[in-house]
């Protein structure tokens, strides 16, 4: 039996150990790997079989054949067998020391297990705790149904067959039918609580992992339902998942907090094979990868980690590889899937997919402009009939392609990869998918969902025509219940949730009824008593924005039945009444006991009482300490009615019953708060410390009795033994005894412990359950007297008695309900259990001694929020956080009736009629109380206001008064008036009102900042949303005479299928030789090209180079010598051009010469235009039909089609749109020149009399439809207009804003558009008529002179100017009318245009629809489709492939041949070489030839790696023995022997030495010729593999290209399938039987008339060409004999010119020589051009000879002239030198003499002493320039300086004396 060694959890990632390293192990010993788990499981079986062999007997029941063992020992449950097996695997694993044969027996004896063992459930499951002799029966409580599921928890949904599921519920594991509804419970084995379920992919067996302390894993078999395996020691705590691998051998576990172990399991042995800590943070999910059971993967918060077992030399493990996030986020992976080459594919929690490989991020996988795959988490991700479906929490599935998600990989630094799911399904609104799982139904793809919304889906993902819409089959609530009512009357319930849902259940009939969802989740329930709702019909419900609705249940049956209405259900909830008391979450509502008062309470610690009779009118509210938890009415037991508030934080309040004050007390009242009640509190102050100190002195007192006790005995026993002696010893004894321990100390917690519920016990006095340190005890309190000196917060009150609860020290009770005879109390407690204790009611004290207790919600997080019981103490009901509602029976003697049901109140008369009242949606409404309060602040200041207009009213009478004041002044002389500043009480005052203006601006623009910002981006928005993609708006143009008008088109951007071209996997990959070739052509031709161009290049070269210059006598000698050569190969040249035309003439000639089986290509694509198109083809519905390859369409050929259609419809639209828009501009001018016309004929008339004037034509006017880009122009008038609009609506009711809301929005933009275009126009119209203003010049200046009488030539004048504008006037109104006919002329052109057009674009909408249905189609098809084409690509590129290489062998083994050839020719003139070097009559001769002939053994050194002796191994291997013999070695036997070391006596040695030459490469050239008929057979057997290959390929190829043809077959019979729209008049019709047109047109043809003409026409032509083609065969065929006879006289002729060439040249040259060779004869071209070049190398040699001959000259030239230069500068220095001696001496003299003479120098002698110093400083600088330029003239090609100049020269001359 194989050992595993597990892994430590410090092992799991030391040493930096990856992925790939343990991959490569891991292959390397895949195959011992996979070889040792199967031993490993196979020794198992086997050892399980041989002992059962032994100890067991096949059947239904196992027993053992040893009398040592105890059949109850294994028949029974697993606790004993299961203890020893585990502690045994426990040692082994432990230890992994070699134990004992008898000890190895031994524990194989105890772990073999019968394949047909099974537990007994009743010995497993837990029971519920009853008090010891208590006499409560086991099952007081009994399960009957479910209406909850934790919607939230992990795979909490599994399919055990077609019909059933399972999901976890508390303690209890649900199998639900489908079909039935009914529900089988399987309890708990631990009580603890279950952790996750898993399913064995045989659907045989199912797994519940459980949670507590080492919590076990039940394995049991479906369907009978019985514990086959039992796990044990996988965890501590819970365990987190379980997954089955492929083959369901194996079960992988992880646990939960803290220990995250991960376990492999061979499950069916129970026993672990590796065990290794899975992570340090929460492991989500483990799985095995389908693939390879030796990979895991495991997911968690903030990881993945990916596993392999790995065989090592200690043993088998787990190596894990922790993904490396790099530059992606970390996030938590709650989805991800295997694929099947090893890489896994993740989700992330913003959305997106992660490919994996290696341990790290391949590439992110997003959608289009870098959306996410989903909005939120990806909850899993699944394969299935190879496509990737990922399930997201934003309540989406999506389908995607697998062969793109598998071969994703990122193509830039941002590591993200665009694409597009398949297809999606949307499953509703607020949808949260949590996980998935396939219903195995047969032709159907329908799956479970689990919603964590609290639903249950079946989706249907075949998304095809028939695709059933997603079908929610349960509903529940989700997250945790908060509150729950049972109906005083009958069976039914009422739950509320934070998921804003009310529901209804029917608990006798187990039977959901009703729902209603509104805003906010419900926080608190009850059901209204009887005394306020007799038929028990309404519940109260608050909810967490403080809102309380008042709901009514009814039966919809018996309402009045309407035509059309859905079907009825079996009840229904009508909102009855809402009130908004509070401000914070309610959290209890209590009906006073007489239903007088409803008392509400809320976290915003407030209690508020409404008065019931009077539809809930508020009565007033108190303030509470702190938070309220309950609230309890007094019983009808108390002698008055009072309410018990509970508050959280400790306090308990009473309050009386309200004061109801008159309507006109509460008139006048600011606030609802009720200040004068009497109220009791009691501040709870821990006493538990306490308690628990008077138990251990209890406890002690009761032990010291004891003692005394044994004392007191052990005395006298003493004194009767020992007498004196004895009692000095016990007093000895006495004093050597320990000192007491001390008390425990008095603690009281800082903050004080919650006060989770209580009830009334007397009136005065109540009892609590606290939560926290104070948990454990029941207390018992009474309010204290009143204090009103003291603060509430400050006192501290202790309960004055308690009740000890046993194990509930961390467990305290929640909730308390009784039942209606008071003889129970039923408890929920914090764990999720039911405790009921059984009172005496005969004790009016609170005796709770026995109980029943029994786990039944969640232990971790299903703490009870509701309990209650039924209105006849038959049912209890539950509701729990971990969203499960269980219902039971209670214990009683008398029998439940069969198929009860709840009756459901029927509904009030008129209940249909009532109006539905408003509710409260928005969470920020005002509460009862501010909206009181609000309506006293705006009472106030609506006052202030009022004083504010009183005193405005003032300052303005004040500011008229200044006004007048100011006008009086300005009538004033300007020296008695008052200046501006006079008026000024103070010049600050008016800077500081401008300063606080601008101050007060921008605050306002500060604050309106995010306002105007938050508008922008609404508007850009919007802009974006509706304009952006507009690329034209309607505009309307309207006819000014007729009602005709016309409206373009409303023209979004292209479509996507304009734009974007996607590639087809069906065009054919060009193959390598077809590339081979290509590049070859181009090769060759560049090279071509690239001699051509050298060659010109040289030439040009040549020809730059020839330049006129004077020539030399050996030049003209060169360049003769050049020319006669260039004559001779020019000559040459053109003989050998001539033979080579010839050659080329007569290769084209054969070339033109056709073949054989020559074809002429007009005759072949003729034949192939007729093969195509002409014959009796098949129609493309026929079965047989073959789509032609240019026929073939696929999906993105079809977008093509359709973006082309859409590009096509597009232009046309827009054509025409521009159409109209210049029709519109048309008509805004004729508006313009008619208003300009209409302007002159008014002033024309201004001057004639009334009774000759002409009605002047009205002018057309700009409709708003006509500019509709105005609407969105505005100014501030426009929204100073909008927002009035707004005020106003704002301040309607509700219904005035339906009706008038869309029209006042719509009608300003209207009006200020159409006002504007009339403002455009007019001052258009303006600037246009003042051209006219020149009419009326002279009717103004006619005005003038009005009142003088007009003179004869005055009244000409006046008459001629009237017919003049009488002709004006009716020219103008003419033309007015011509304008306005011309332009709705044109507009009904254009319009019947645009009718045509319309028809059109009908027309293209029908075919893109038909065109858009196709590409879906095609998109279906696509998929396989391109794996055809795949497929059907590379076999045509293998294929290609293998003829290419045929190709090349063949190639090679043509190379090889003449390789071989020209090697025969070598052997050849070898022998004949050697031939003729013996000459004749050699009598040597055959010796000589022996020896070049003999066949000798050579060795063929081979290089060899390694040291000596290798080499002499493979030397003495490599031996070959040399078989060749020669074909000419006919004389000699091979047998005869003969020493060919010695040459015979007078032999000549050197053809000796030449023979063993020869033979030498005799050899040489056999073993190359050996060598080379080897690699030809190599090649044949290369060549015939090929062909064989080929042929299969080819046969694939044809396979794959049928089956390719048989799927296009398919799609074009889908295609035909589709519907085709096609208009038709009635006059197309011509299928008429009877004269009458048949109702069905199925089988009729639609054909258009042009195809139908070119048809008959086609039969004309037909016949035609038939009669031509018959006569041009006839041609043909005479032409053809005519040629042949031609042919065979120039075939004579060319004999007889043969013979003739033969005799001349016999009879010139004496035999037959070759004509082309002596035409080509000519000097030798290398030696000639030899002798030119050394011509001009000589004559080169020369000219630089002379050259550097006269450059020496020159040298020697200057060389002597710079010596004579350089002695006469010597000369010179020497002069100098003595001159300086001379002037040194004479100034010596003269100091000597004549410095004594005068007291100070005088003037002349310090003039002179300057002038020598700068003498001899000038001469000092003169001989050392010289001294350097005779030390440069010493050295060789020194440089020559010209002569220092003195610098200050030219100043000496002036000053020389």
């Amino acid at each position: 039996m194989l050992t595993e060694e597990m892994k430590e959890p410090g092992d799991q990632d030391t040493d930096g150990r990856r992925l790939d390293r343990s991959k490569s192990d891991g292959k390397r010993s895949q195959g011992s790997l996979k070889a040792a788990l199967r031993s490993a499981v196979r020794e198992d079986n086997k050892v399980l079989e041989d002992a059962t062999d032994e100890t067991y007997i096949e059947g239904g029941e196992s027993h053992l054949e040893d009398d040592d063992y105890d059949m109850e020992h294994l028949e029974g449950s697993s606790s004993s067998f299961q203890d020893d097996y585990m502690g045994n695997i426990g040692d082994s694993q432990n230890m992994g020391a070699p134990t004992p044969a008898s000890e190895e027996a031994e524990e194989k004896v105890k772990k073999k297990i019968s394949e047909n063992f099974f537990y007994d459930y009743t010995e497993l499951v837990s029971m519920p705790f009853v008090t010891p002799d208590s006499n409560i029966p086991l099952d007081l409580l009994t399960l009957v149904h479910s209406f909850g599921y934790d919607c939230r928890k992990r795979a909490n949904l599994q399919l055990l067959d077609s019909n059933t599921v399972t999901y976890i519920a508390g303690n209890q594991l649900i199998l639900l039918n489908l079909k039935t509804k009914e529900q089988m419970y399987l309890r708990s084995i631990s009580g603890r609580g279950i952790g996750v379920i898993g399913v064995h992919p045989d659907k045989t067996y199912f797994t519940v992992a459980e949670k507590g302390v080492f919590p076990k894993i039940i394995i049991y078999e479906y369907p009978s339902l019985r514990p086959y395996r039992i796990l044990h020691d996988g965890t501590e705590l819970g365990y987190a998942y379980v997954d089955f691998n492929y083959n369901g051998t194996l079960l992988a576990s992880v646990g939960s907090n803290p220990d995250y172990t991960l376990t492999i399991w061979n499950w069916k042995e129970e026993q672990p094979i590796l065990r290794t800590k899975a992570f340090s943070q929460e492991v989500f999910k483990v799985t095995f990868n389908p693939e390879d059971d030796e990979q895991l993967t495991t997911s968690g918060s903030g990881h993945i980690k990916f596993w392999e077992m790995a065989l090592t030399f200690t043993g088998l493990k787990l190596q894990g590889s922790l993904g490396r996030f790099g530059k992606t986020a970390t996030t938590d992976i709650e989805g991800y899937m295997e694929l099947p080459d090893g890489k896994v594919l993740s989700g992330s929690e913003w959305g997106n997919m992660l490919l994996w490989e290696g341990g790290l991020i391949k590439v992110e996988l997003c959608r289009a402009a870098r959306k996410s795959c989903h909005q939120g988490p990806i909850n899993q991700i699944m394969l299935d009939e190879g496509e990737v479906i990922t399930i997201g929490a934003d309540g989406c599935i999506r389908i995607w392609d697998f062969e793109t998600v598998d071969t994703a990989d990122s193509i830039d630094d941002t590591g993200l990869l665009e694409i597009e799911p398949i297809n999606e399904l949307q499953v509703g609104k607020n949808v949260k998918l949590f996980s998935m799982i396939k219903m195995k139904e047969i032709g159907s793809n329908f799956w479970l969902a689990q919603d964590a919304s609290g639903a249950i889906w079946k989706l249907d993902l075949s998304f095809s025509n028939i695709t059933q819409d997603p079908d929610c089959l349960f509903s529940f609530h989700s997250g945790a219940v908060e509150a729950l009512a049972v109906s005083p009357l009958t069976y039914l319930m009422a739950t509320t949730a934070l998921d804003c849902s009310v529901r209804i259940y029917d608990f006798a009939s187990k039977t959901p009824l009703a729902q209603m969802k509104f805003k906010q989740g419900g926080t608190a329930l009850a059901w209204v008593p009887r005394l306020v709702s007799y038929t028990g019909a309404q519940i109260i419900v608050g909810f967490e924005d403080g809102v309380v609705r008042i709901l009514e249940l009814y039966d919809p049956k018996g309402l009045t039945v309407f035509a059309g209405r859905k079907k009825i259900s079996d009840a229904d909830i009508n909102l009855r009444q809402v009130f908004k008391p509070h401000t914070a979450r309610v959290t209890a509502l209590a009906y006073e006991r007489d239903g007088e008062i409803l008392a509400t309470g809320s976290k915003d610690q407030t209690v508020f009482f409404f008065e019931v009779e009077k539809d809930y009118k508020p009565i007033g509210y108190i303030t509470t300490p702190g938070p309220v938890r309950q609230l309890i009415w007094s019983s009808n037991s108390h002698p008055d009615s009072t309410l018990l508030i509970i508050c959280e934080n400790g306090y308990v309040l009473e309050t009386p019953f309200p004061t109801i004050k008159e309507e006109e007390e509460n008139r006048d009242v600011v606030s609802y708060e009720i200040k004068d009640m009497h109220i009791k509190c009691f501040h709870f102050s821990s006493v538990k410390s306490k308690i628990l100190r008077l138990i251990e002195i209890e406890k002690r007192k009761t032990l010291k009795k004891l003692k005394e006790k044994e004392k007191e005995e052990r005395r006298k026993q003493l004194a009767a033994e020992k007498g004196e002696d004895g009692e000095k010893e016990l007093q000895a004894e006495e004093e050597e005894e320990e000192q007491e321990e001390p008390l425990p100390e008095i603690f009281i917690p800082s903050t004080p412990c919650r006060i989770l519920c209580g009830f009334y016990s007397e009136p005065g006095k109540f009892w609590v359950s606290l939560g926290g340190y104070d948990a454990g005890f029941l207390y018992h309190c009474e309010f204290p007297l009143s204090d009103k000196s003291s603060a509430i917060t400050k006192k501290k009150d202790e309960p004055f008695d308690f009740r000890l609860l046993e194990d509930t020290e961390d467990n305290p009770i929640q909730t308390i309900t009784f039942s209606i005879h008071q003889d129970m109390m039923f408890c929920g407690m914090q764990n999720g259990a039911i405790r009921v204790y059984i009172l005496n009611q005969d004790n009016p004290s609170l005796m709770i001694e026995d109980y029943w207790h029994f786990n039944i919600h969640d232990n971790n997080y299903g703490c009870i929020k509701g309990i209650s019981t039924s209105f006849d103490d038959r049912f209890l009901v539950t509701t729990g956080a971990d969203s499960n509602i269980f219902v039971f029976t209670i214990f009683s003697e008398f029998e439940l009736k069969k198929d009860i049901r709840a009756k459901v109140p029927s509904p009030r008369f008129g209940i249909e009629t009532e109006p539905i009242p408003e509710d409260i949606e928005d969470p920020k409404a005002y509460s009862i109380e501010n909206a009181r309060r609000k309506r006293e602040h705006d009472k106030l200041m609506k006052e202030v206001e009022e004083i504010k207009a009183g005193k405005r009213e003032k300052l303005k009478a004040l500011r008229n008064e200044f006004w007048k004041l100011l006008e009086m002044n300005q009538g004033l002389p300007k020296h008695m008036q008052f200046k501006q500043t006079d008026f000024d009480i103070d010049s600050k005052i008016r800077a500081e009102i401008g300063r606080k203006t601008a101050f007060k601006i921008q605050q306002v623009e500060k604050e309106l900042a995010w306002e105007k910002e938050k508008h922008q981006l609404g508007l850009m928005k919007l802009q974006n949303r509706f304009r952006e993609s507009l690329e034209s708006d309607t505009i309307v143009v309207h006819a000014i005479q007729s009602d005709h008008k016309i409206s373009s088109y409303r023209l979004v951007k292209p479509s996507k299928y304009s734009k974007s071209k996607r590639t087809s996997l069906s065009d054919r990959r060009t193959s390598k030789m077809e590339r081979f070739e290509k590049e070859g052509a181009g090769r060759k031709d560049s090279q071509k090209d690239t001699d051509g161009r050298i060659s010109v290049e040289e030439e040009s070269i040549i020809e730059k180079g020839k330049k006129f210059r004077p020539k030399t006598l050996s030049e003209i000698i060169v360049e003769n010598q050049i020319e006669k050569t260039r004559k001779l190969i020019l000559k040459a040249e053109r003989a050998q051009l001539k033979i080579q035309q010839r050659k080329k003439e007569w290769e084209d000639l054969y070339k033109s010469k056709p073949q054989d089986d020559f074809e002429d290509p007009k005759d072949v694509q003729a034949i192939k235009e007729a093969q195509l198109y002409m014959g009796d083809f098949n129609l493309k519905t026929a079965s047989d039909y073959k789509i032609p390859e240019h026929m073939r369409i696929n999906a993105a050929k079809k977008e093509e089609e359709l973006g082309h259609l859409d590009s096509v419809a597009h232009s046309k639209k827009k054509n025409m749109n521009k159409c109209i828009l210049s029709l519109r501009d048309l008509k805004v001018a004729v508006i313009e020149e008619i208003q300009c016309l209409v302007q002159e004929l008014k002033d024309i008339q201004s001057t004639l009399h009334v009774s000759k004037h002409i009605p002047i034509p009205q002018v057309p006017q700009i409709h708003p439809e006509e500019v509709p880009e105005k609407r969105f122009q505005y100014d501030e008038e426009t929204l100073l207009n909008f927002k009035r609009q707004q005020m106003k609506i704002q301040d309607e009711t509700s219904s005035q804003l339906e009706q008038g809301g869309s029209a006042g929005s719509g009608g300003g933009f209207l009006r200020l558009s159409s006002r504007k275009d009339g403002d455009l126009t007019t001052r258009d119209s303006l600037s246009r008529s003042s051209k006219a203003s020149a009419f009326c010049v002279d009717t103004a200046k006619l005005l003038e002179f009005e009142k003088a009488d007009p003179i004869d030539i005055e009244l000409e004048i006046m008459k001629r100017d009237e017919i003049k504008y009488l002709y004006m006037q009716q020219y103008l109104t003419n033309r007015i009318k011509e304008l306005i006919v011309t332009f709705d002329a044109e507009l009904r052109v254009l319009r019947h245009q645009k009718l045509k057009l319309d028809t059109q674009m009908k027309l293209s909408d029908l075919h893109h629809v038909t065109l858009f249905q196709e590409m879906l189609l095609l998109k279906n098809f696509e998929k396989q489709e391109n794996v055809l084409q795949e497929r059907v690509n590379s076999l045509d590129k293998e294929e290609q492939d293998m003829q290419w290489k045929i190709n090349e062998t063949l190639k090679e083994m043509e190379e090889k041949k003449n390789e071989i050839a020209k090697l025969q020719d070598q052997e050849k003139a070898l022998y004949a070489g050697f031939q003729a070097a013996l000459g004749e009559n050699n009598k040597f001769a055959n010796f000589l030839m022996k020896v070049l002939k003999k066949r000798i053994k050579r060795v063929k050194k081979k290089e060899v790696e390694g040291d000596a002796e290798e080499d002499e191994d493979s030397d003495e291997s490599s031996e070959e023995e040399s078989s060749l013999e020669s074909d000419e070695d006919e004389s000699g036997s091979d047998d005869e022997v003969f020493d060919d070391s010695i040459c015979p006596t007078n032999c000549d040695v050197g053809l000796f030495e030449l023979a063993l030459q020869l033979r030498e490469k005799r050899l040489d050239i056999e073993e190359a010729l050996v060598e080379e008929k080897k690699i030809i057979d190599n090649l044949k057997k290369e060549h015939d593999t090929l062909s064989k290959k080929v042929k299969v390929v080819a046969t694939n190829l044809n396979v794959a290209e049928e089956a390719l043809e048989a799927y296009q077959r398919e799609k074009q019979q889908r295609l035909n399938e589709l519907l085709v729209v096609i208009p038709l008049k009635l006059h197309q019709v011509e299928h008429v039987v009877f004269g009458e047109i048949p109702n069905d047109l199925s089988g009729t043809l639609v054909f258009s008339n042009h195809s139908l003409g070119r048809l008959q026409e086609r039969i004309i032509q037909l016949h035609e060409e038939n009669s031509k083609q018959q006569k041009l065969n006839k041609e043909c065929r005479e032409r053809r004999k005519q040629l042949i006879r031609e042919k065979r006289e120039m075939a004579k002729t060319i004999s007889k010119m043969e013979e003739t060439v033969h005799q001349l040249m016999v009879s010139k040259f004496g035999r037959v020589i070759d004509l082309e060779a002596l035409q080509t004869l000519s000097v030798n071209t290398t030696l000639e051009e030899l002798k030119i070049k050394k011509l001009r190398k000589e004559l080169t040699n020369a000219k630089e000879m002379k050259m550097w001959e006269e450059k020496i000259a020159q040298v020697r030239w200057k060389l002597m002239m710079k010596t004579k230069e350089h002695t006469k500068k010597l000369h010179q220095m020497n002069d100098l030198c003595i001159e300086k001696k001379k002037l040194d001496s004479r100034l010596n003299t003269l100091q000597n003499q004549q410095g004594n003479a005068f007291q100070g120098p005088r003037k002349a002698d310090i003039v002179a002493r300057e002038k020598v110093t700068e003498l001899i400083q000038l001469q000092a600088e003169r001989i050392l320039a010289l001294k350097e330029e005779i030390a440069l003239l010493r050295k060789k090609g020194g440089l020559i300086l010209p002569p220092i100049q003195p610098p200050q020269e030219k100043e000496m001359k002036p000053m020389g004396l």
